[in-house]
């Protein structure tokens, strides 16, 4: 979500809007990207102003189960609150036509939401052979490199990684990301497997991705992926679980390897590992979905309806 809004903050300066991080009576449009209780407030306010309100449906109940500890005892009452949340904008920007879907199952009108990407910003997620040897260097990654980013849980599919790492112990696994916080469910990542590494938090996410030779994203539930978005920015042959999340966008392109149980994330994996002239072929595949969802794509459809609201 923070690569998410970053990218808004790029595309509307860019494209000559003025913008601020912080309410201004004299705005036009507000846009809210988190369902937070403070920023259901601002809405109301901003459409007590007459202002216009752009929400983006970054979370849904589906996704937030596994990932906050509690979700699960209030999913009811959180599927109820982000139906009233994103029905309360003028436009919903929904991140993929799966979102869409989960979202209309909410009873939102489906004429208020609007397919939109995320995006990829491709000034800051490009490859880059000096990061490469840096990040390298730095975690002893001196093997074939298999690895993911993001937030450690178990809805990212830790379990198939350390499936996966068990199964090729010649090659080195890497997760990159903040592993947990009191709120986060508590995820199983602890082993005794030489060949895997836990870094935390990281602050250069386009250096990580660098350091890789497959990308893997065994993630059970998005509303997009944009980390595959970056890695496929960074030409990075992925295996992803196969989910319907990915079929409009990523899958149904013929640009990555897709997986539905352990056992056919190793088949893929050892694909992968085996061809170098797949790998070739899959990472100039994906680039061109990179290129696709790129900020400057999406510039002149984000214009269009900021000007019309």
């Amino acid at each position: 979500m923070l690569s998410s809004y970053r990218n808004q903050l790029d595309m509307v300066k860019k494209l000559g809007f003025e913008c601020t991080e912080k309410w201004d009576d004299s705005c036009d449009i507000l846009m809210a990207n988190l369902p937070w209780l403070a920023t259901f407030w601002l809405v109301k306010r901003a459409h007590r102003k007459g202002k216009k309100v752009i929400v983006w449906s970054h979370m849904t109940a589906e996704d937030m189960v596994s990932v906050f500890w509690f979700n699960k005892y209030i999913a009811p009452l959180a599927r109820w609150y982000l139906k009233c949340f994103y029905d309360s904008g003028d436009i919903i920007f929904s991140p993929s036509a799966y979102t869409k879907k989960l979202l209309i199952g909410y009873g939102i009108n489906p004429e208020k939401i609007i397919v939109r990407s995320n995006g990829v910003n491709l000034k800051n997620f490009f490859p880059e052979e000096s990061l490469r040897n840096e990040v390298r260097e730095k975690y002893g990654l001196k093997k074939f490199t298999v690895g993911s980013v993001g937030l450690a849980l178990p809805r990212k599919g830790i379990d198939t990684f350390l499936f996966l790492a068990k199964k090729f112990p010649e090659i080195d696994f890497i997760w990159f990301g903040k592993i947990y916080s009191s709120l986060l469910v508590k995820p199983e990542y602890k082993t005794d497997l030489p060949n895997v590494i836990f870094t935390g938090f990281i602050d250069d996410v386009n250096a990580a991705f660098n350091s890789l030779d497959v990308f893997i994203f065994p993630s059970y539930e998005e509303n997009q992926g944009m980390v595959l978005m970056e890695a496929a920015a960074v030409g990075l042959p992925i295996l992803v679980r196969d989910l319907p999340v990915y079929k409009d966008w990523l899958t149904g392109k013929n640009c990555c390897l897709t997986a539905k149980n352990n056992e056919e994330f190793k088949n893929k994996l050892n694909e992968l590992v085996s061809s170098e002239e797949l790998r070739i072929k899959l990472s100039q595949e994906v680039k061109k979905v990179a290129e696709e969802n790129s900020l400057e794509a999406l510039e002149i459809e984000f214009k269009k309806i900021l000007e019309n609201l």
